[in-house]
């Protein structure tokens, strides 16, 4: 607890002279005595104000290191809140954080997935093509309505047409899950049933142009036979005419004749080519044709411009959204993050420093030992001091 010390050099008070330092007697034994006394109680002395001095020195310690405990205990205390109010909300910032990137992450898997077949020109041709083809057949089922079933009422029949049409759209849905949609998911599984139906498409498309190339050709004979007729009818209507005198020529009863004959003609044909065959077959095949090629063109174009919407219009929205919520997620996450850190830190610092500081109950410890050591010697600096007082009242002769 504290180092040796030696006794000191300095003379007592009382010096004898030579006689007494030479003589052999009591005076001798009472000189030693007296010396002593003196010695041991100028010892106690240094002994007790030094145990003094150190027990003051550890008070004040004690004082200091208390207060420094408190002080790093309650910085301590002060990290602890911050950092644990700072923790809870940093996860919840990290977890939203991995949200965001989540869902950023699957749209991208996402957006990459839906790339469509054809680029944007042909899903807009395609499109096309399905509502020109709706018109089409939209226009020969009014003409159906109109005249084949007998609906004189403009509204009802045109409301008639419109749903006469919309089988195509009702073909569409039947398209896409039982070609299309297979066909994309697993090419090679359903690549001959796809390829019949194009090829069995594609045959009909044909076989109805072939019909309606022979029923126009039909047409324009038609049209050529009645042109003809016409020109002739025309020609004798001239000839009938007045002369430049205003004097009526009278018929001629055989022209006459011919013209009701050229005007029979004409209605001949007229009735010929609404009777045809090719007729009925390029109605019916025409419908059937822009039925089914209206729902393949749709079933075609729709997915691409859908595709093209999600990909354009929601997912990179979607993504500049998460990307702007990220930017200001982060913005929030950095500074809190580097508190954490900080109050982490800190704490650490605090924590470390209270296992330098000496505990408190070893303190006790050594100040009971301390005072139990100053209380000693004082008890032995009491009786030195006696013993030298009563050494002083009777000194040697």
């Amino acid at each position: 607890m504290s180092s040796p010390y030696i006794f000191s050099s300095e003379q007592p008070t009382f010096i004898p002279d030579e006689d007494e330092l030479n003589d052999p007697a009591p005076n001798r034994d009472r000189y030693e005595s007296f010396v002593a006394s003196q010695e041991h109680e100028r010892f106690l002395a240094r002994q007790l104000a030094r145990l003094q001095a150190d027990f003051d020195k550890f008070e004040t310690d004690t004082a200091a290191q208390t207060t420094r405990r408190a002080d790093l205990d309650t910085q301590r205390q002060t990290h602890l809140i911050a950092a644990t109010g700072l923790t809870g909300r940093v996860a919840r910032w990290r977890e939203t954080l991995a949200d965001l990137r989540a869902e950023g992450q699957l749209l991208r898997q996402r957006r990459a997935a839906a790339l469509p077949e054809y680029s944007l020109v042909g899903g807009l041709f395609f499109l096309a093509a399905g509502l020109a083809f709706l018109f089409g057949d939209l226009i020969i089922s009014h003409e159906i309505v109109a005249y084949a079933l007998n609906i004189r009422d403009n509204t009802e029949a045109w409301a008639f047409a419109v749903g006469l049409a919309s089988v195509t759209i009702l073909l569409k849905p039947a398209y896409d899950r039982l070609l299309e949609k297979p066909y994309r998911a697993n090419p090679e599984r359903y690549q001959v049933r796809y390829q019949r139906f194009t090829l069995t498409l594609s045959t009909f498309a044909l076989l109805t142009l072939a019909v309606l190339g022979w029923f126009r050709y039909e047409a324009y004979r038609t049209d050529q036979q009645k042109a003809a007729i016409n020109k002739s009818i025309r020609q004798w209507q001239q000839t009938l005419a007045p002369p430049d005198d205003g004097t009526p020529t009278p018929p001629d009863p055989a022209m006459l004749t011919q013209l009701e004959r050229q005007l029979k003609q004409v209605d001949a044909l007229n009735l010929t080519l609404v009777n045809s065959p090719w007729a009925m077959l390029s109605f019916v095949l025409s419908g059937v044709l822009f039925a089914g090629a209206g729902a393949v063109c749709l079933g075609i174009g729709l997915p691409v411009l859908a595709a093209f919407w999600f990909r354009w219009c929601q997912a990179d929205r979607r993504l500049w959204v998460l990307r702007r919520r990220e930017r200001t997620l982060l913005a929030q996450l950095g500074p809190a993050e580097t508190a954490l850190n900080e109050h982490l830190l800190y704490h650490q610092f605090a924590q470390q420093a209270l296992h330098h500081v000496p505990d408190p109950a070893t303190r006790q410890t050594q100040r009971a030992d301390l005072l139990t050591e100053l209380l000693r010697i004082g008890n032995d600096h009491r009786l030195a001091l006696t013993d030298r007082r009563m050494a002083e009242a009777n000194p040697p002769d």
